[in-house]
C-alpha cells in the first residue's frame, strides 16, 4: 500500500501514508479531558467540586451548561465492549437506580439555581432506551424541572440508542420527549461479526430507525462503526461501508476496536488469533477513509466523519469546534455536569468523576452528597496545555501568537523541548512549524494524537501503568 492523498468532496483533503502509520503507531491517550481519566486522584472530593461551583458562583458565570446522564444498564453483553455497564434483564433495578439519579439531577440543580442554562444534553451508557418509554418521560420532566433547556433549535439533545431495543413508536416518543439527535450502535452490518461479538442487528432494524428518525425531523442522526473486530477483512468492511453510505447518516464515528481483556472483562471471550492483523486493519482503515470521503463526508478528525451541512463540519470551518468527554462538540464554553455512575464533570478547572458501582453510589446519595470519588484541579500549566491539544484536536493549527497573548509566557522557550520533539514528527512530515503557526499536514491528520501527545506532560514527568488503545 502506498501513500495517496484521499480528496474530500466539501472540505480538505486527508492523507493516507501506511508506512508512516505502521511507524508511528503506540498507545495514546484520545484526549477527551486534559489531564486524562487516569491522572484523577482520590483526594480529590465532593467539597473541592463545591468549592469549583461556588467559584463560578463568586465570578457571575454566564456560560451555559453540558448535560451527561448515565443509564448503565444493558439487557445483554456486547464483547468487544468497555463502557460501565450493569448487564441485567431485572427492571426493577433500573426503577431503583432512577430514584437515585432523579435525587443527584435535584442536588445539581440546586446547587446551578442562577445559572442552569442548559444548551447540550447526552444520555450515554449502557443502554439509555433500556428504560421504559414512561420512565423516560419521567426522567426528561426532571432534568427540565431543575435546568432551564435553550429551545429545540438552539439545544443540542442527543441519546444513545441501541436499535434492537427500539421500535418507531418509541423514537417518535423520544423525539416528543425533546431529544434532537440520535446515535446509533452498529459497529458492522456482517452477520458474523455480530455473531463474533454477540450482538446481533439485522440491517434493517438500522434503516428502519434512521428512516423513522428523518421522519421525526431529528436534527442529526450518528452511527458508530469499529473496524478490528474478530472476523472482518476489507471485503466484509467494504460491504458495510457501502450500506453506510446508501442510509447517509449524518455523522460516523469509525473506531479502532481496542483489545485490552485484562481491563474489560467481556473481551476476553474474543480470541486474540481471532482478531485480523495490523496489516488488515490499515487496509480497512483506508478502504474506509476512502469511501467515505468520495462519499462526500469531511474528516473532522479522531475517527469521525460528517457530512459538509452538519453542525459539526460547520463549527470546524468557523473555529469553534469542541472536544469533551461527549467527542467532538459545537458547545466550546459550557461546563459539564454529570449525573449517574462512573459520569464525569468538567467545572470551571476542575474533573470530578463518580463512583463506579451501584452500591457506592446509592451510599453517597443516601448521605445526601454528590457521589464523586476523584478528580482533578487544573494549575495553569494543565490549562494551558488543554487549550493547545484542543485546537490541535479540533482544527489541526495552532496560533503560537494567540497563547502568547493568552498566557505569561513565551512560546519557544516554555515549550522548548515540546518544540524539539514537534521538529521530528516534521522531519516525518507530520506537522509544519514557523514562528507563528503550527500546522497539522494532511498526513498528520489521522495522527493527530501522536502529536497532541508532544504536550502531555503527564505522559514526560508521570509513568502510568494505564493501558491506552493504540492511536490509529
Amino acid at each position: 500500500m502506498v501513500a495517496s492523498a484521499i480528496p474530500m468532496v466539501a472540505g480538505p483533503s486527508v492523507e493516507f501514508d501506511a508506512q508512516l502509520v505502521r511507524k508511528m503507531s503506540q498507545s495514546g491517550p484520545r484526549y477527551t479531558s486534559y489531564p486524562t481519566a487516569d491522572r484523577f486522584v482520590d483526594t480529590f472530593g465532593y467539597r473541592d467540586y463545591l468549592q469549583a461551583v461556588a467559584g463560578l458562583r463568586t465570578r457571575g458565570s454566564r456560560n451555559p451548561l453540558s448535560l451527561y446522564v448515565h443509564i448503565p444498564f444493558c439487557e445483554n453483553i456486547c464483547y468487544y465492549c468497555a463502557c460501565n455497564k450493569i448487564i441485567t434483564k431485572n427492571r426493577d433495578k433500573a426503577a431503583t437506580y432512577l430514584s437515585y439519579l432523579k435525587h443527584e439531577i435535584e442536588m445539581q440543580g440546586k446547587l446551578f439555581d442562577g445559572m442552569n442554562h442548559v444548551e447540550q444534553l447526552h444520555l450515554g451508557g449502557g443502554t439509555p432506551t433500556y428504560i421504559s418509554d414512561a420512565q423516560m418521560a419521567d426522567l426528561m420532566t426532571h432534568l427540565h424541572r431543575w435546568f432551564r433547556f435553550a429551545e429545540d433549535e438552539a439545544g443540542e439533545y442527543s441519546i444513545e440508542v441501541d436499535p434492537r431495543t427500539v421500535s418507531a413508536e418509541r423514537v417518535a416518543s423520544l423525539r416528543r420527549q425533546g431529544f434532537n439527535r440520535l446515535s446509533l450502535g452498529v459497529q458492522d452490518f456482517d452477520p458474523l461479526v455480530q455473531k463474533a461479538v454477540n450482538r446481533i442487528q439485522p440491517e434493517h432494524l438500522t434503516l428502519d430507525i434512521i428512516d423513522v428518525a428523518r421522519q421525526e425531523r431529528f436534527r442529526s442522526v450518528s452511527i458508530d462503526l469499529i473496524y478490528g473486530l474478530p472476523g472482518q477483512n476489507v471485503i466484509s468492511m467494504a460491504q458495510t461501508l457501502a450500506k453506510v453510505v446508501r442510509a447517509r447518516p449524518d455523522r460516523i464515528s469509525l473506531y479502532n476496536y481496542a483489545h485490552l481483556p485484562h481491563l474489560f472483562k467481556p473481551q476476553r471471550r474474543i480470541l486474540e488469533q481471532h482478531l485480523p492483523g495490523a496489516e488488515a486493519k490499515l487496509d480497512m482503515l483506508a478502504l474506509s477513509i476512502r469511501r467515505l470521503t468520495e462519499a462526500g463526508y469531511v474528516y473532522i478528525g479522531m475517527d469521525h466523519f460528517a457530512l459538509p451541512t452538519d453542525d459539526l463540519a460547520v463549527a470546524q470551518q468557523q473555529g469553534r469546534l469542541h472536544r469533551n468527554f461527549q467527542g467532538y462538540s459545537t458547545h466550546a464554553e459550557s461546563d459539564m455536569v454529570a449525573c449517574g455512575v462512573s459520569a464525569i464533570s468538567a467545572v470551571a478547572s476542575t474533573y470530578s468523576q463518580n463512583v463506579k458501582t451501584l452500591e457506592a453510589y446509592y451510599d453517597a446519595i443516601d448521605k445526601n452528597e454528590l457521589p464523586i470519588v476523584r478528580g482533578i484541579r487544573l494549575n495553569m500549566d494543565d490549562v494551558l496545555r488543554r487549550l493547545i491539544i484542543q485546537r490541535l484536536m479540533c482544527n489541526f493549527e495552532l496560533s503560537i501568537a494567540s497563547i502568547e497573548t493568552a498566557y505569561p509566557i513565551t512560546f519557544a522557550s516554555y515549550f522548548q523541548s515540546e518544540l524539539e520533539e514537534l521538529r521530528k514528527l516534521e522531519e516525518d512530515g507530520l506537522v509544519l512549524i514557523d514562528e507563528e503557526w503550527i500546522t497539522v499536514t494532511m498526513k498528520g491528520r489521522l495522527l493527530i494524537r501522536n502529536i497532541c501527545m508532544v504536550f502531555d506532560r503527564y505522559l514526560h514527568t508521570k509513568p502510568t501503568e494505564q493501558r491506552y488503545s493504540k492511536t490509529i
